[in-house]
């Protein structure tokens, strides 16, 4: 058994979180390679270490005196290195840093200091070897991920390496200039970590114990998951549920292999396995529940529209033409309405409608804001009939007008559009008659 595990911000936030970090590594043989992100909040009010890196390099980069805002910085980390007891200075990393950051050497290589500092530390506590993701994670020149270079390298430098430490959130481009992923990163780079040493599993660390069906800060104490599948994980997190980074899915599920999300304050709490299939019957019929606010309709009618050939085509072309991507696109034989993030459309929203009328010609346009859209997941869904008739019920109950209803074609998901304000009230309505009511 060969375990790969991700430790989030709050989980390596002070020299108290970093004890219960080694002690939940130190309890399990097969915990053999690491991945930290940056100390994040240790209170409420505190600030982030890579949000005070990027303050810090926003005072070199126009010039101004940064030394008060490193100094607190190497207070956050030096804090640590004394609660944890370590013979250890991090000085002349920081005087690196110090000169990178009159190099002016970039956003993203400020950035990943914070990791990057955190993983010298981390090593040096558990007694495990620093591995640079420099070294092993790499982009091409444009910036993108390079996947097949990244997995070779890395799987042949780490199989000579028995326990390591790798930093999370960053890697390189040619030439060595730092790169890093977007927020969050970190979940990804240990997915790619599991995929080159082909990991049993992939533990992935953080404060809450697992998915949740819905957010806390919506509905009242959620149930948890126990089981859920990547395509299931993939709609939630497309439509806003927290906890891992999209993008950390895509390494590990080409390899089968399993996440489990863990939280470092309960270890004891089994978490949530994330899988690429399962015969484990969930608990309810609806897996998880959420959504974002802030998108517009825009619906077209036109006569006939269905025989008109490439009638689609050239609306969609319209917004590519403008960068707007579109999220849903429901359609009626003389109908199709589009649904695009409100704040992309509204600076363009007359180019783009008088666009569509010369490339349609429709007979009407209509424009509907302050929308929001909410996703219902859940495998057994297919299995059951009358869900989206039990979605229906809890929202009229609820007195909530439904602007737009989809399913996907695997029957995995429904999609539910619902003016903003109504919001919270669709899901907890959408909550109480799938979970409450079981």
């Amino acid at each position: 058994m060969m375990k790969v595990v991700k430790f989030g911000g709050s989980s390596l936030a002070s020299a108290e979180q970093f004890k219960k970090v080694a002690d939940i590594i130190h309890a399990d043989e097969s915990r053999r390679y690491v991945v930290p992100s940056a100390p994040g909040k240790r209170f409420p009010d505190d600030t982030k270490v890579t949000d005070m890196l990027y303050l810090c390099y926003e005072q070199a980069e126009n010039g101004k005196n940064f030394d008060k805002q490193l100094n607190d910085i190497k207070e956050r980390y030096d804090e640590i290195i004394n609660g944890l007891n370590l013979d250890l200075s991090l000085e002349s990393e920081f005087e690196t840093i110090k000169n990178q950051f009159n190099a002016k050497a970039g956003k993203d290589y400020a950035a990943s200091r914070g990791e990057y500092l955190n993983g010298i530390i981390m090593a040096n506590y558990l007694g495990y070897e620093f591995f640079d993701a420099a070294e092993g994670i790499f982009f091409f020149e444009e910036g993108n991920f390079d996947a097949e270079n990244t997995n070779r390298v890395l799987s042949e430098k780490l199989s000579s390496i028995e326990k390591a430490v790798i930093p999370g959130f960053y890697g390189s481009m040619p030439q060595g200039i730092i790169k890093t992923f977007s927020r969050g990163g970190s979940d990804v780079t240990g997915s790619i970590v599991a995929k080159a040493v082909k990991a049993d599993v992939y533990e992935n660390w953080t404060d809450v114990s697992g998915f949740l069906v819905a957010d806390p800060r919506i509905v009242k104490n959620p149930a948890a998951i126990d089981t859920i599948t990547y395509k299931e994980l993939r709609e939630l997190s497309y439509m806003g549920a927290g906890v891992l980074h999209e993008d950390a899915i895509f390494p590990v599920r080409k390899e089968g292999i399993p996440i489990n999300i863990r939280n470092t304050n309960a270890p004891k709490d089994p978490g949530t396995m994330i899988v690429e299939s399962t015969c484990h019957s969930p608990l309810y019929i609806v897996t998880g529940i959420a959504g974002k606010k802030g998108f517009v309709s825009i619906n077209i009618e036109k006569d006939m529209m269905n025989a008109e050939i490439g009638f689609g085509r050239k609306v969609l072309q319209v917004f590519e033409e403008n960068g707007i991507s579109f999220e849903h696109m429901p359609s009626g034989i003389d109908t199709m309405t589009i649904f695009v993030h409100q704040d992309e459309f509204v600076a363009k929203e007359q180019k783009v409608l008088a666009q569509i009328h010369r490339a349609v010609a429709p007979d009407t346009i209509e424009l509907e804001s302050d929308l929001a859209l909410i996703a219902v997941v859940g495998r057994a869904m297919k299995n059951n009939s009358g869900v989206a008739g039990n979605i229906f019920t809890a929202l009229a109950k609820a007195k909530i007008n439904i602007k737009m209803i989809d399913q996907g074609s695997s029957e995995l998901n429904i999609i539910i559009g619902v003016r903003n304000k109504y919001f919270e009230d669709a899901i907890n309505a959408i909550y109480g008659v799938f979970v409450t009511q079981k």
